[in-house]
């Protein structure tokens, strides 16, 4: 009987496992739409990068975190590989995102970039030449991305202001909030159910701030509010209109 309980617990912590690795691919993934559209109209129009930075801080420092180097062997393995593809997705929007700003907001963007890799090279250098054994590494590490996490999972607070103000969703997709609290959900479960507290901490916050951004989903997904170009409003440029794209 004992056997048959470890075994049911064993079985729902690899399902939690497989689909919250799922559920991050369909979150890295999610924006795809929102960049086929930028390159469709060749503007950023009032869509913010901040989201897309902090997720790439995110996932570098989430990637190294599951590295041998950091974590006990590859007892992490799976939380690096779905990082380094995030790593991959984020840049690439981050790229797009930049190639078609005005001037200002490149430079914005480049500048907050650069922190980052900063960052993430501080964190790595001192993991790696100042701490030198595992449990040491993988709770500075972990401090470090429990901070980055919270950042990423609060940064969608930029694109909820905007909703709140126009009373339109047409800047905060529905598939990109729903994802972000499907798979904040799961991997708070996989983490409490793993013992693993800097998994679990972050989407503590991260599953709330889903049901937040899918309650204004509801509240205005039929209040739709035509675009009008003199009333922009740049969320990065602290309300300055927008410029002439590139």
């Amino acid at each position: 009987m004992r056997r048959k309980q470890i075994l049911n617990v064993v079985i729902i912590y690899l399902c939690i496992f497989f689909a919250g690795n799922a559920a991050s691919l369909f979150l890295y993934t999610a924006p795809i739409l929102t960049f086929k559209r930028v390159i469709r109209k060749e503007s950023t129009e009032e869509f913010s990068c901040i989201p897309y930075i902090i997720a790439l801080l995110n996932c570098l420092l989430y990637t190294w975190f599951g590295m041998p180097v950091v974590s006990k062997g590859w007892e992490n393995f799976t939380v690096a590989t779905i990082n380094g593809l995030g790593i991959l997705l984020e840049t690439s929007f981050i790229i797009i995102y930049v190639w078609f700003s005005s001037p200002k907001r490149k430079k914005l963007v480049i500048l907050m970039v650069t922190v980052v890799i900063i960052l993430f090279g501080a964190t790595a250098s001192v993991s790696c030449f100042v701490l030198h054994d595992h449990p040491h590494r993988k709770l500075f590490v972990g401090v470090v991305s429990l901070v980055a996490s919270i950042a990423m999972y609060g940064s969608p607070l930029v694109a909820m202001r905007l909703v709140i103000k126009t009373k339109s969703v047409e800047f905060m997709p529905f598939y990109l909030s729903f994802f972000s609290f499907f798979a904040s959900s799961l991997w708070m479960l996989y983490g409490l159910l793993g013992h693993e507290f800097f998994i679990a901490a972050p989407n503590f916050l991260g599953t709330p701030m889903g049901i937040l951004q899918l309650v204004l989903y509801c509240m205005y997904k039929n209040k739709k509010q035509a675009y009008e170009e003199p009333n922009n409003v740049d969320v990065e440029n602290n309300g300055e209109k927008p410029t002439s794209q590139r």
